[in-house]
């Protein structure tokens, strides 16, 4: 669930588009040597609890010959949270320049459970081919499709949202989407909910926009993850609140390296 809500983080601002027009997005907010990092924490009993961290970043590499943006987004439970429930989760993306969907690997240790998903995108005829499959402590499921609409995984969808611009959007708002999940293609939705001021542990203030990822169990309306991400050209993740099964969880961003543009979100 840890790997879900840090990859959903980013799920906002999307409205999926037709295959058949440009499934890759201007870059607008991001330059490779981006660093993010999170101090994790768990709500046990009125009582929160350091968990863990999370990193994530941007570089070149080379990709089928050309030139190609790579994120990688790790998280991992400390040594006190290990005893309950261990977590070891790596994700890699790898996008065009444009932000076009090309391949994604996620590896997660939680717990006894070891899973690999494995997914590659091309462009044929005007659709989206999704050739993916899910290892699970080597049991293997594989899965083949073609969509009409362009599909993305858990971090080329937060490199493409990101540059979006949100001054348009209503309060209630609510954005579709399509993502390969590793086993199928599933449709995400998520909830504009307005903007808030956030006061970070440091005593930092950010003008935030602030989203909600939901899902739809027999037809009622369950929040998975509040996030708010700065009102500004960078669109950084700076807080997440999390519904788990067992309690709930927060996310917090501990330090920015290589942001494109200032932080003009900070309310001084």
């Amino acid at each position: 669930m840890i790997k879900r809500l840090f990859i959903s983080i980013f799920l906002f601002l999307f409205i999926s588009v037709c295959a058949k027009a440009q499934c890759g997005a201007l870059n607008d907010a991001i330059k490779p040597g981006e660093e993010l990092s999170y101090e994790l924490k768990f709500n046990w009993k009125f009582i929160w609890i350091d968990a863990g961290w999370a990193k994530m970043t941007v570089n070149t590499t080379n990709y089928n010959g050309r030139t190609c943006l790579k994120t990688d987004l790790e998280s991992f439970t400390n040594k006190r949270i290990d005893m309950f429930f261990r977590m070891r989760d790596t994700l890699t993306c790898i996008t065009s320049e444009d932000l076009v969907p090309l391949y994604f690997r996620k590896g997660a240790a939680e717990g006894k459970r070891y899973s690999v998903d494995d997914v590659k995108f091309s462009y044929r005829n005007g659709k989206c081919i999704v050739d993916q499959s899910r290892t699970v402590n080597g049991n293997i499921r594989k899965d083949f499709q073609e969509s009409q609409v362009c599909v993305y995984d858990m971090l080329s969808i937060l490199l493409q949202a990101r540059s979006y611009d949100a001054s348009d959007y209503e309060v209630g708002d609510k954005i579709l989407f399509s993502m390969a999940t590793g086993k199928d293609i599933e449709k995400q939705t998520l909830i504009y909910r307005g903007k808030e001021i956030y006061k970070a542990e440091n005593n930092s203030k950010y003008r935030c926009l602030v989203f909600s990822l939901v899902e739809y169990v027999k037809g009622e309306e369950k929040e998975v993850i509040t996030f708010y991400v700065t009102d500004d050209r960078n669109h950084l993740p700076v807080r997440l609140d999390m519904y788990l099964n067992f309690g709930s969880a927060k996310a917090f961003l501990k330090e920015i390296k290589g942001n494109k543009y200032p932080l003009d979100c900070i309310v001084k």
